[in-house]
């Protein structure tokens, strides 16, 4: 049996106008997940990729000059409006059979550009008269975006959008595309990073306890 395509969620966090939200199939083959650290240390003398220790208390010291870099990663999802074309009940039948995916693949095109914040905090793109020529200058900020999927929502920005268009309509507009989407986790202090959080040490705590029960029943079990 063929399981449920899960439905993923990306949708833009502000007072954006109009607001952006977008709904695709989330049922990926691969999901790649990229975490580095930057290491300088310096000129301490006998140091190779580290301070020098001993103990276990001395390990902040031989983590001095050590930045951890904001997770990375990148995902390929499916952009398809053929359901929506062939129902006649769907709501979006009629924008389906006229326009295919254009619609969406323009949402994702708005959630990449800069924004430009006017009275009330209200947020519209740059391009739309409120912004200079150049990206992300001077009060033009980068969408905020939250990544919904299973039990993770993720604050991210968009670093890149790759579209391949598969199939169109006779007017030449796509109903069909491959995206890739590569993403920067924002891992300062917000509510959704701080539950991801929360979520990834449980996740560990079990880890922990179940690699504990294995060693020990085989320490004890002799097996």
């Amino acid at each position: 049996m063929i399981p449920n395509v899960t439905r993923g969620v990306l949708v833009e966090y502000g007072l954006n106008v109009p607001p952006l939200i977008l709904e695709f199939e989330f049922n990926p083959q691969t999901l790649s997940r990229t975490r580095s650290i930057s290491i300088t240390t310096g000129n301490a003398p006998g140091t190779r990729g580290g301070y020098d220790f001993a103990f276990p208390w001395e390990t902040h010291r031989v983590a001095q000059g050590v930045e951890v870099e904001p997770e990375q990663f990148s995902l390929d999802i499916l952009v398809d409006a053929t359901d929506r074309m062939a129902d006649v009940n769907h709501p979006a039948h009629a924008v389906a059979n006229e326009f295919g995916i254009e619609p969406d693949l323009d949402t994702l095109r708005s959630m990449v550009e800069p924004k430009s914040q006017g009275p009330g905090g209200v947020q519209t793109l740059a391009s739309l008269g409120q912004g200079s020529g150049r990206a992300f200058e001077r009060d033009q900020y980068p969408s905020v975006l939250l990544l919904v999927w299973g039990t993770h929502i993720l604050p991210v920005f968009l670093s890149s959008v790759q579209v391949d268009e598969t199939a169109h309509l006779p007017n030449l507009r796509p109903y069909r595309a491959n995206v890739n989407l590569s993403f920067q986790v924002i891992e300062g202090n917000n509510p959704f990073y701080q539950v991801e959080q929360v979520r990834q040490a449980v996740g560990a705590g079990l880890n922990t306890a179940r690699s504990a029960a294995t060693v020990l029943s085989r320490v004890f079990g002799g097996g």
